[in-house]
């Protein structure tokens, strides 16, 4: 049966697109707008959507009538007179209805204007992070040129240089230019590019229950303060270092991956959490060694975040058990349940595997357990004996961290910062860079 297709209805669309404007808005009143979402994600509490509509729709009211008054008509009719800001800000694909709300367009233009205020504080000079005086095998595209040789990859090959080559060429011959061209091999001419040395870092932040403690300014806790830094690290990494790789692992008494996207999420633990919320480093140095020895990277470094003493390690076995408590028979051991490990995965979207027998934990105020110690540094050890380095940024005001710590780098050959936790984000950015210039400019430095 053959179809008939010499009719044709034709319907004209209700729809005038016209009178449907995308969505604008004043690109400053955007800017408070993320400007305040930053501030309310990185709280400790993360805000429902609700809330944030609450604080968003509190903003706007509180501005000036004249700020009111400079609304443009399609901002106004894009959000209509009544519609939350919550909703305007899904429409601009910077929200979700979601329990982790923010999108990840949100997540990146959030962290570059953290980034920028971190760069003009520190005034890092803008451009020349690659800094370096060899030249060789690489992704990085220079603006310099060489010959082709025998066996280079064209993909770099710089056609007009080319051209002009084969110009020149004809020219001091006396030779007229026909088409098509007859280029020779010395005519080709190609870019160079730059040797690239991949780096991979780990950052273990300390989620135990002291990292809530407020600043000393008020404004945020340490854990805001190190989540902000490590936000705004990860957009630099992401902008100028792609070819590098950057790790979060979050700990207390076990230790998580977390996904760079879920930094602004980090939560500390507390005693509601079943005894999660001691300090143990050996749990992140384990972690940090198993993700690094995965990595094609050259160079590789670890470098913890933490307010306090180690007060946690892992009992591998029976035996390792038996000696803690022929030392000291009221010792403590403890192994999540199910139960446990499922509240913290549906709570913190973190997954805490345990491998061992259990984990000993031994709190001892300004002071760590022997046993913790040694377990500690014989985790370090082993990460040294792979080639990747180990830091420590204390934000902690104790004398006895910062006395442990460098006891500690002195066993690593590492080094050891004690800084104001307002600071953090600085000092983490500008210890990148320098690193990255570091590393570029010596051989040997790895």
């Amino acid at each position: 049966m053959q179809t008939n297709i010499t009719k044709f209805t034709y319907f004209q669309s209700d729809v005038d697109k016209s009178k449907n404007p995308s969505p604008e808005i004043s690109d400053e009143k955007l800017q408070r707008a993320l400007k305040t979402i930053s501030t309310q994600i990185l709280k400790e509490k993360t805000p429902s959507i609700k809330d944030l509509e609450n604080v968003l729709d509190g903003m706007t009211t509180n501005s000036s009538e004249d700020q009111q008054k400079n609304d443009s008509p399609q901002e106004i009719e894009a959000r209509g007179n009544s519609e939350p800001m919550t909703k305007y800000l899904q429409k601009l694909g910077y929200l979700k209805d979601d329990k982790k709300w923010l999108t990840k367009k949100a997540f990146f233009e959030i962290g570059q204007n953290l980034l920028r205020d971190v760069m003009e504080a520190i005034n890092a000079g803008g451009s020349g992070f690659h800094e370096t005086k060899n030249v060789g095998f690489g992704d990085t595209i220079l603006d310099t040129t060489t010959k082709l040789e025998m066996g280079d990859d064209i993909k770099h090959l710089n056609i007009p240089a080319t051209l002009l080559n084969l110009i020149q060429r004809k020219q001091s011959q006396n030779e007229p230019i026909r088409f098509p061209l007859e280029l020779e091999f010395d005519d080709f001419e190609k870019f160079e590019t730059k040797e690239e040395t991949k780096v991979a870092v780990v950052y273990c932040i300390d989620l135990s229950s002291t990292m809530k403690y407020s600043l000393n300014s008020g404004e945020g806790t340490r854990i805001e303060a190190a989540k902000k830094a490590l936000w705004a690290l990860y957009v630099l990494n992401k902008k100028f270092f792609p070819n590098d790789s950057i790790y979060i692992i979050g700990f207390g008494s076990l230790a998580s991956l977390i996904l760079p996207s879920d930094i602004p999420y980090l939560k500390t633990y507390d005693a509601n959490d079943n005894f999660l919320h001691y300090t143990n480093y050996q749990a992140a140095l384990r972690l940090a060694l198993k993700i690094l020895k995965k990595s094609g990277s050259q160079n590789k470094r670890i470098v913890m975040i933490t307010d306090g003493q180690p007060s946690a390690c892992f009992v591998d076995d029976d035996s390792q058990k038996d000696s803690i408590l022929a030392d000291k028979p009221y010792s403590h051991f403890y192994r999540p349940d199910e139960a446990t490990l499922s509240k913290i995965k549906h709570e913190k979207d973190m997954s805490l595997a345990l491998d061992t027998e259990s984990v000993y934990l031994c709190y001892r105020y300004k002071q760590v357990d022997p046993v913790v110690e040694a377990k500690t540094l014989q985790e370090a050890k082993k990460c040294r004996k792979e080639g990747i380095e180990i830091d420590t940024i204390m934000i902690s005001e104790e004398v006895e961290l910062l006395s442990y710590v460098e006891s500690l780098e002195k066993h690593l050959k590492g080094r050891a910062y004690y800084i104001n936790p307002e600071k953090i984000d600085k000092v983490l950015i500008s210890d990148f860079i320098s690193n990255k210039k570091k590393i570029l400019h010596s051989k040997n430095r790895w």
